[in-house]
């Protein structure tokens, strides 16, 4: 079993923001709340304890509350600056990871990864949505990946990798399916952002 206590959330928040104009889109309200504190209080209640990847506007993520880390790597290459950056400072044996821009992702979500990561002996586990011809959607930003394997992660972006799904599908992640797509709705730019609200 993977419990609660083994799992720390991180919230992804250290992105350009291009699609949004260079805005850190993490702190885009959303009525009234920033996107990333959104994340935050729906990923706390499902983990031990929870971090926020942020690379700009540091003193506000702090504010929220939990420990902020920024990329260690030049240029921020995207969600895997911020994963590597999470597993060197998560405590646990497992961290979670959820994007700022997805504020009503499922509430079960850790749980149904782990229960996942078991099923499967599997070291990490993506989240996917059901399509509605019943196919899968990957949704890898939502991803739950065992501590140990910062050395593999911190190998492949140094040798200039740089997507997820890629490096998840070079480790046999296992996938779990969720059944509700809406829940993984989420702003890009600020016409998306208008939408949720």
């Amino acid at each position: 079993m993977i419990e609660r206590r083994d799992i720390t959330g991180l919230v992804l928040a250290g992105g350009r923001g291009a699609r949004m104009g260079g805005a850190d889109k993490g702190l885009q309200p959303l009525r009234g709340v920033p996107l990333a504190l959104h994340a935050l209080r729906r990923l706390a209640p499902q983990v031990e304890r929870c971090l926020v990847s942020a690379n700009r506007n540091l003193p506000t993520y702090a504010s929220f509350g939990v420990p902020v880390v920024s990329d260690a790597l030049p240029d921020h290459p995207g969600p895997l600056g911020g994963l590597l950056a999470g597993l060197q400072a998560a405590a646990t044996d497992w961290l979670l990871t959820v994007p700022c821009d997805t504020p009503a992702f499922p509430l079960d979500l850790a749980e149904r990864m782990a229960t996942q990561a078991v099923l499967d002996g599997a070291d990490i586990v993506l989240a996917a949505s059901r399509t509605p011809d019943g196919g899968l959607q990957r949704q890898p930003v939502f991803c739950l990946l065992r501590r140990t394997l910062e050395p593999a992660l911190g190998s492949f972006v140094q040798q200039g990798g740089r997507g997820l799904s890629h490096w998840a599908a070079t480790l046999g992640a296992a996938v779990a399916a969720f059944e509700t797509p809406e829940a993984f709705t989420n702003a890009n730019t600020l016409e998306e952002l208008q939408r949720l609200h």
